[in-house]
């Protein structure tokens, strides 16, 4: 019977400073957690922005790789060509006035 008597007995109310507590501190648990929550949307927004601003200077540096890719292409046919007998005869025929035997040269009278 004392076992039953133990088990019957009610437990011993908890002071009601002792609830408040409770409440304040759960209070303040969740107001910096929704203030965490809070800071990470910001920096989230902040985030998606920047995403945005670098997607943007990737595609203008992407065409500006494109252009220089093609520059390149034009400068190596430029060198190719330069290094040919055909651009030797032209640049002889327009600075150093060359004639072939075979070719007329018409001049204007003054």
């Amino acid at each position: 019977m004392k076992n039953n008597q133990k088990r019957t007995q009610a437990r011993p109310k908890r002071p009601q400073y002792a609830l408040g507590r409770y409440r304040r501190s759960a209070m303040l648990v969740s107001i910096v957690f929704v203030f965490l929550v809070g800071i990470l949307l910001i920096n989230a927004f902040n985030l998606k922005k920047k995403k945005e601003v670098y997607k943007q200077q990737q595609k203008e540096l992407q065409i500006q790789i494109d252009a220089q890719k093609q520059r390149t292409e034009e400068i190596n046919e430029l060198k190719d060509y330069v290094q040919t007998e055909e651009f030797e005869k032209e640049i002889a025929e327009e600075k150093l006035g060359l004639v072939d035997p075979d070719e007329i040269i018409f001049k204007p009278v003054k």
